[in-house]
């Protein structure tokens, strides 16, 4: 087949398409007996206790998990981090050593900012890495931002500017005829770079790869996604949502199950990393990156477009609220930042004026809406809305007033509303953390799709680590149908709950949906999968059961 490709030379750094092929993590062959119980946190904790200027707390911690998983990677390199706070650069290099050995992607040592390991790098050793591994990308490519016409890539360098070179064609073609690109490596954004692609054919697939410096390597391997149907005309696709996807490596195989049931896209509905600490930029960075190394999840997200939002867990800490002012507390803005330079995301809320992770987006005639339940969710009834009702708010009025705007312009034939905490009251008992807490406002939505008679309107959510179908009774309109799925990898596990249509909490899951609206009556499947790739739940929807 011959292949047209220009040349996109974009000053960027060191990448890594070598994860697509990386090995298994060594701790996931571990037993799993093994494991802690709160795996995620073990690692978290000691960067906290190197953070404070107590490495020696942190390197004694490590020592003891690495008696029972004496192959662990992520160990190894945080042993590294602490070697290099000590200044102890022989041991930081032995550990660092150690951690490729068991799998860790030489990308999180070279890569990215606030790794801890800098001073690692000014060594003959750290040069070594950045000579041997220089001409691949450290994290990406993540596809986003796909429709019918265009496609953006996501990548991150180190601080090594160079030019980045992509080559794309489309792929059921013998020629295609390409466009060159070429832009500046983002310092500030973490040295990340996003990368338009125009003009593409709906309904198309294309292939791309990517290296660093004037050519490619040869055994660079070709990545493929699909564009969409054009906006607003009829469409079937399959898409997989979840949430609650805390660092477990056992687990991690669970982006090759997703992968596995070829989604033409993925909704991260929030928790997709657990941080938890939105005031220390060096611990959101240190959990992003370890996703974002992991080979399952870059097969995935290099040829699988990517949607998100946060929750609790990645805007800041459990059952947090952000408050309805827009740049206080002080952490909110630079904890938005670091969330953008993670994702490709069509929109982040309002903009740096009105910063947030809300926006919308068309699969054809597919309306997605994405909410943003935390950086403005105000609990106290006394701070009064824009409206000056003082009650709590979910959303904050200048994001409610954006959601209702978008409803009442929307062109789907089927809405999708994604928010990252269930709108069932039920789901989570009598906490307040989910629409529970905000009743008035959740009603005044659904009065707004009654009062102006929307139909085809599906709910979907996280949060809950369980999968769930729920069905909403409103006197005023149809039945609304809830789709909520959150336990991707974490271990922690929410009660099945029986007043919903099905739950399942037996092992980490997922959903999908399977929407057509090329027929006469559209159609929305949701099935539930597990970590194994067997289906648990499904149900389907009729869009004729969605209309007042």
């Amino acid at each position: 087949m011959q292949k047209f490709s220009l040349i996109a030379h974009v000053s960027f750094g060191l990448f890594t398409f070598a994860l697509l092929a990386h090995p298994i993590c060594a701790v996931g062959q571990q037993e799993k007996v093994n494991l802690p119980g709160q795996y995620k946190r073990v690692h978290q904790n000691a960067l906290t206790s190197i953070l404070r200027g107590e490495p020696d707390k942190a390197i004694a911690d490590l020592e003891k998990l690495l008696q029972r998983l004496p192959k662990d990677e992520e160990s190894h390199y945080m042993l590294a981090v602490a070697y290099c706070a000590k200044n102890d650069l022989a041991k930081a290099e032995e550990y660092a050593k150690q951690a490729i050995e068991y799998g860790l992607p030489p990308g999180r040592i070279i890569g990215g900012t606030l790794t801890g390991l800098e001073p690692l790098l000014k060594t003959e050793y750290g040069k070594q890495l950045i000579a041997e591994y220089g001409h691949m990308p450290v994290h990406g490519p993540m596809v986003g931002c796909v429709t019918g016409t265009s496609a953006k890539i996501w990548l991150r360098n180190t601080s090594t500017a160079r030019d980045l070179t992509i080559e794309y064609f489309e792929a059921d073609k013998d020629e295609a005829e390409l466009l060159a690109l070429k832009q500046e490596c983002d310092v500030g954004a973490d040295f990340t770079t996003i990368i338009s692609l125009s003009d593409l054919s709906p309904n198309t697939k294309y292939g791309y790869r990517v290296g660093i410096g004037e050519s490619i390597a040869e055994d660079t391997p070709w990545q493929y996604f699909h564009t969409f149907s054009k906006q607003h005309s009829p469409t079937k696709f399959r898409l997989a949502f979840g949430g609650g996807a805390g660092y477990v490596p056992p687990n991690e195989r669970m982006w090759d199950t997703i992968r596995a049931e070829e989604p033409d896209m993925l909704l991260l509905l929030g928790d997709n990393v657990y941080s938890d600490d939105p005031t220390t930029p060096a611990m959101q960075h240190y959990c992003y990156y370890r996703r974002q190394s992991r080979p399952e999840f870059s097969r995935l997200v290099a040829s699988t477009p990517v949607y998100s939002i946060w929750d609790d867990h990645d805007f800041g800490t459990n059952d947090c609220s952000g408050g309805p002012d827009t740049f206080k507390p002080d952490w909110k803005l630079p904890v938005w930042n670091v969330f953008k330079n993670n994702w490709v995301n069509p929109g982040y809320g309002g903009g740096e004026k009105q910063p947030g992770c809300w926006y919308d987006y068309y699969v054809g005639d597919v309306h997605f809406i994405m909410l943003d339940g935390r950086y403005y969710r105000n609990l106290k009834p006394e701070d009064k809305d824009a409206t000056g009702k003082g009650r709590p708010s979910m959303l904050g009025p200048v994001q409610r007033k954006w959601l209702l705007k978008m409803l009442e312009g929307s062109k789907g034939k089927l809405i999708v509303l994604c928010s990252p905490v269930p709108w069932v009251f039920e789901a989570k008992g009598d906490s307040r953390d989910t629409w529970n807490g905000f009743k008035e406002e959740r009603n005044e939505i659904f009065d707004f799709l009654a009062d102006n008679k929307m139909d085809g309107v599906l709910l979907m959510s996280a949060d809950r680590h369980r999968s769930d179908l729920w069905k909403i009774e409103r006197e005023n309109g149809y039945t609304l149908y809830e789709c909520n799925s959150s336990r991707l990898t974490n271990q922690h596990v929410h009660g099945e709950m029986k007043a919903a249509v099905f739950s399942y909490n037996k092992k980490q899951s997922f959903g999908t949906v399977d929407i057509d609206t090329t027929i006469d009556d559209p159609t929305i499947t949701y099935r539930v999968v597990n970590i194994d790739g067997e289906e648990i739940h499904k149900h389907t929807i009729r869009r004729s059961e969605l209309t007042h």
